[in-house]
């Protein structure tokens, strides 16, 4: 074929195609061609410039701040969302962008860890539409959801409004999210109900979390899980600059050693780092010096924030702590050891 014969065809099949909206087994039945020649003559007319594809983002979009925040902390995704900085408006948009990345990336045999005291996780189950369709799905809540009277319902609803949503099965942890000595722990930790959800801890794929800020939100202060204004000091001196479920962390994302933690009953940081997807959903000023270090420690691989928080997170150097890349090297025989002794 002559070369102006070859591009007068070229150009008729972008035209049918991309003008004209044809597909190509159409084009193949009017031209009387091969698929393949179909497909091979639109992929030279972009080499050689005769087609150009331009894309044009919603304004509200941020792909390009989404993918510098994965290359940077090396995230399997980042979702931006432009909105206020308001805790109230915070919470409800970025639980409206947590339930959509729910409803396309939940697979049928997902166990669920949920972290029960987060405005913006309950916001996500507001958002959510029923998906019926799983019934192997379940919800293990990670982080003591016994609290006052009136907080204790928001525990409730977001794990079990979660499982079904889902149309799966939920699984509460009957207990506070801190207690008033190590001794008070030990006691519950022998509890069957107790023992029985922290031994599923090492089977979530799939865990959402707050990223708490050492000043605790409206949500954990009203459930009264929460340590004293001296006990909170105590933490910050120590180099906190942040919590997941009430572990407490450094700026390198390195879990901050304090008795306090011995009070605690959730879900420990290395044992939140091995599942499959760490979704942190979490954004405002507040809380930037928290979502820094729980990327600088690889505790979470996925990051739900918006945009203004994005751009902090994004002037500054990440930090890659030893610990953490230790923690996800791990083989899974070293794994499994631990978990079984993991408290």
């Amino acid at each position: 074929m002559a070369r102006i014969d070859e591009l007068r065809l070229m150009a008729k099949v972008a035209c049918m195609y991309y003008s004209n909206g044809l597909r190509q087994t159409t084009i193949c039945e009017r031209l009387n061609i091969h698929q393949s020649t179909v497909s091979r003559l639109l992929q030279r007319a972009q080499r050689e410039g005769m087609v150009r594809i331009t894309l044009s983002f919603p304004s509200s979009t941020h792909t390009d701040v989404e993918e510098e925040l994965q290359s940077r902390f090396g995230l399997q995704e980042a979702i931006v969302v432009e909105c206020l900085e308001d805790d109230d408006q915070l919470a409800h948009d970025l639980g409206a962008a947590a339930a959509c990345y729910m409803e396309t990336t939940l697979k049928p045999n997902d166990i669920i860890g949920i972290s029960c005291w987060s405005a913006a996780l309950l916001a996500m189950v507001d958002a959510m539409r029923p998906m019926q369709r799983w019934k192997t799905t379940r919800v293990v809540q990670i982080l003591g959801g016994v609290g006052s009277p009136d907080a204790e319902v928001h525990a409730t609803q977001l794990t079990r409004r979660l499982a079904n949503l889902l149309g799966g099965t939920a699984t509460m942890l009957p207990a506070p999210g801190i207690v008033g000595t190590p001794k008070a722990r030990q006691v519950l930790m022998r509890d069957r109900f107790v023992r029985e959800v922290f031994d599923l801890f090492p089977s979530i794929t799939l865990a959402l979390v707050g990223i708490g800020a050492v000043k605790p939100s409206r949500a954990l202060a009203s459930s009264g899980n929460i340590f004293s204004p001296q006990e909170l000091k105590l933490l910050e001196n120590n180099g906190a600059v942040g919590d997941i479920c009430l572990r407490f962390f450094n700026q390198a994302g390195d879990p901050v050693a304090s008795e306090l933690n011995g009070r605690v009953i959730s879900i420990q940081l290395d044992q939140l780092r091995r599942a499959r997807r760490v979704v942190g959903v979490a954004g405002g000023t507040r809380k930037t010096d928290a979502i820094r270090g729980a990327l600088a420690g690889q505790l979470i691989n996925v990051l739900i924030t918006d945009l203004a928080t994005a751009e902090r997170l994004l002037a500054e150097p990440a930090v890659r702590p030893a610990a953490a890349r230790e923690g996800r090297n791990k083989t899974p025989a070293r794994r499994k050891k631990e978990d079984s002794t993991a408290a």
